[in-house]
């Protein structure tokens, strides 16, 4: 079974994903994670922001890939080298939405993509995912929040990281994200057709994770083994 999560930063589709995977014991991917991975490597070789065919050349000679821990929690390698944390730096949230809207760095990550998900029951989240990745995939969410609200989570998600960002720096990059996203050429970030849209502002993880568990649970009748 593939479950496609999409929706813009801050919305807390990727703690949503992460959390709803561990209940059914599915493999979780973390495709923004994966451009991340692929924007460090972008700055830490120097390369201009503005370099296309540079950031492709990187793309198709690079190794990334994810690994799901124990507790639940997602190790990214880059090259063989663990970069969960250095990936969430100020910096890479800055320029992330720079290289994910190159349309051949696109095609290179939707094809891991693609390989990953296909290796068994997957839940996935990104920005084209129900779109573009799977569009056949078996549940479909858009998850979504209020812009201020989406700002307060990243800027507390920043601060719990050690960062020093202020509110509105984390306001401007979101919205600068928000307007990159949704109208890049290549796969803008858009509610797929059959997508569930869930409007996550008012509720807790909580109550977002056992939302999606309920609709992924309406057409089968039989209890899932697998849910912890």
């Amino acid at each position: 079974m593939i479950i496609a999560i999409d929706g813009p930063a801050g919305a807390g589709k990727s703690t949503v994903a992460k959390l709803l995977a561990k209940k059914l014991r599915f493999l979780y991917i973390d495709t923004g994670a994966m451009y991340r991975a692929l924007t460090l490597k972008v700055l830490e070789t120097k390369t201009n922001i503005n370099n296309t065919d540079r950031i492709v050349e990187l793309a198709s000679n690079s190794s990334i890939n994810l690994i799901n821990n124990s507790d639940g929690s997602l190790k990214i390698l880059l090259d063989g080298r663990d970069v969960s944390s250095d990936i969430r730096q100020p910096a890479i949230t800055q320029f992330v939405s720079d290289v994910a809207k190159i349309g051949e760095v696109r095609r290179i990550m939707v094809e891991l993509q693609r390989k990953l998900g296909q290796e068994g029951d997957a839940v996935l989240d990104g920005r084209d995912i129900g779109t573009v990745v799977f569009p056949n995939a078996d549940k479909k969410f858009y998850i979504d929040a209020d812009f201020k609200e989406r700002v307060s989570r990243r800027f507390k998600e920043s601060v719990g990281l050690g960062q020093k960002v202020s509110f509105e720096d984390v306001s401007s990059d979101l919205a600068n994200r928000d307007n990159i996203d949704s109208n890049r050429k290549v796969a803008p970030l858009k509610k797929a057709d059959d997508a569930i849209y869930v409007d996550t502002t008012s509720l807790s993880i909580e109550e977002v994770v056992d939302k999606l568990l309920k609709e992924i649970q309406k057409n089968d009748q039989s209890p899932n083994p697998n849910i912890e």
